[in-house]
């Protein structure tokens, strides 16, 4: 089935990113009191930047007119969501880290929201149960692994170099997914061909012409 490629990525990626980079929020107590010496407050605009972050890739998706171009939004949100939790974590300064953290907000909110929608786009009526049962494991399930993981590595080699560590395999998880992309755009596009998305060039017009990319 040509949708087994294109589906197996998005939940790897999902549940790369799930695991390695979503546990940034547990470890944000930690940097709100020992990296800021701030407390209650600090913590809680923390969490605002990032919760602005992601309510600005919510508006941003939600203006989008078509599912095309979401392959490239999504390894450009991940590259996006690693750059910020990466520069959240080498931050002493407290204005930079809500701009890191409304970056990273940003990055995580588009990226599981266009892996949804592309998702259930391309995916059989009959599939759809159990393929989305799949992407919440992977998004929902593996965090409290990636939790338990980071404050037991914070504890080893400290908070700092932990969210380093989760944001370089982020990094690696969406060169990697772009450098798949024109696999995926090739066993996709044909879907988005038989429901309409993209209308193929009618035989003996326009055969010049070159047809829109599934970016």
């Amino acid at each position: 089935m040509a949708w087994t490629g294109p589906i197996r990525s998005i939940l790897l990626l999902v549940a790369l990113v799930s695991l390695m980079g979503m546990p940034y929020a547990v470890l944000m107590p930690v940097f709100a009191k020992e990296v800021l010496h701030g407390g209650a407050h600090t913590f809680g605009f923390l969490m605002t930047a990032a919760g602005c972050g992601a309510l600005a890739g919510t508006l941003y998706l939600a203006s989008r007119s078509s599912v095309l171009g979401l392959g490239r939004v999504i390894a450009r949100a991940t590259v996006v969501f690693a750059a910020g939790i990466a520069a959240f974590s080498l931050s002493r300064n407290f204005p930079f880290s809500l701009m890191a953290l409304a970056a990273a907000g940003f990055g995580a909110m588009t990226l599981v929201a266009s892996c949804n929608t592309v998702l259930q786009t391309i995916l059989e009526e009959d599939k759809r149960g159990r393929v989305m049962s799949f992407f919440t494991v992977s998004f929902m399930g593996m965090v409290p692994f990636g939790s338990l993981a980071a404050g037991a590595l914070a504890d080893v080699i400290g908070p700092r170099e932990t969210l380093l560590i989760g944001a370089a395999f982020c990094l690696a998880g969406g060169v990697l997914f772009a450098r798949h992309l024109p696999r995926i755009r090739e066993k996709v596009r044909p879907i988005y061909v038989s429901m309409g998305i993209i209308r193929e060039v009618a035989d003996g017009m326009e055969t010049g012409a070159e047809a829109p990319r599934i970016e």
